[in-house]
């Protein structure tokens, strides 16, 4: 009995910890409020769970397709969704198609998918995962070192940040989501025109 209520305390005080987190995102986004966090179900998969303050994502090094070096700051001035993936993890196998059609749909100057591998034997492995899923928007980013791992804080894959023009972390998903089902994608608009708008209001951030 008392491991019963220890469970069901816990459960509610994450409820109301989710509560808050919606009830802020709302505040500062209103039409998501009533929108596309309020339609999250579990069709959506993993939530998306949005961050009070941004916070600086740490520095991430890894390749691209051509084994050329990259590191986040190459994205500056776009918002990014940094998906960390392995080829071996099924959960991230079901996911890599919504990716890649949410890279087709939304990919372009100001918004971009870096699906970044941490399988230890490269680039060879991931572009034949690539080929057997037939994904063609997404490119090849690889850190076979896995440093990316400790880096986001990631507690299982996948993992996917949300990250603005300037670098910071929005929020995460732990676990697959359904990146391109209307609610994520009505999330995604929703912090895309806000970083638009702060864009704007200073040219210079970008």
């Amino acid at each position: 009995m008392r491991v019963r209520t220890i469970a069901s305390v816990s459960a509610a005080l994450a409820a109301a910890i989710g509560a808050v987190l919606i009830a802020r995102e709302a505040a500062l986004f209103p039409s998501i409020g009533s929108g596309s966090m309020a339609t999250l179900g579990p069709s959506d998969g993993a939530p998306f769970i949005p961050l009070l303050t941004p916070r600086p994502v740490p520095p991430l090094s890894f390749a691209n397709g051509d084994d050329a070096p990259l590191t986040l700051a190459d994205f500056h001035g776009r918002m990014v969704l940094l998906n960390v993936w392995a080829t071996w993890c099924v959960p991230c196998r079901k996911e890599m198609p919504a990716l890649d059609r949410l890279q087709a749909k939304l990919g372009g100057p100001g918004f971009t998918v870096v699906p970044l591998s941490i399988d230890h034997r490269g680039r060879d492995v991931v572009a034949r995962f690539y080929r057997e899923l037939g994904l063609k928007a997404l490119r090849i980013y690889v850190d076979k070192s896995a440093n990316a791992i400790s880096a986001v804080n990631a507690v299982g894959m996948p993992t996917t940040l949300l990250i603005d023009a300037q670098g910071r972390e929005l929020g995460h998903v732990i676990g697959p989501a359904a990146w391109d089902g209307h609610a994520m994608l009505s999330l995604l608009a929703h912090y895309l025109e806000a970083d638009d708008r702060a864009g704007r209001a200073d040219p210079h951030t970008n």
